[in-house]
């Protein structure tokens, strides 16, 4: 299995670069699992449902979360998700 890691992903700028790359990338290196961190998102701190279901939308397996994840108040509504790995804290 080949598993791919992407670091914060930071504001609009890094999503639309995602939105661009993930997909040739996948298919170049036959990626089966991908992992994105998004704590960052929501420009620099915290991630949006909108931007987390646009991550999501790119076949992203799981999202990430760290020290920016209460950045965005509206993360209470969607933290527990399956998709996301949230910090214990």
């Amino acid at each position: 299995m080949k598993i791919l890691a992407v670091g914060d992903i930071v504001g609009k700028t890094g999503i639309q670069m995602l939105k661009n790359n993930l997909q040739k990338i996948k298919k170049k290196h036959k990626i089966d699992f991908v992992i994105v961190n998004g704590e960052n998102a929501a420009d620099g701190m915290g991630l949006t449902e909108k931007m987390y279901k646009e991550i999501l939308a790119l076949n992203v397996n799981c999202v990430t979360m760290g020290n920016h994840t209460w950045g965005k108040k509206e993360i209470f509504n969607f933290i527990d998700h399956k998709n996301i790995v949230r910090p214990a804290n």
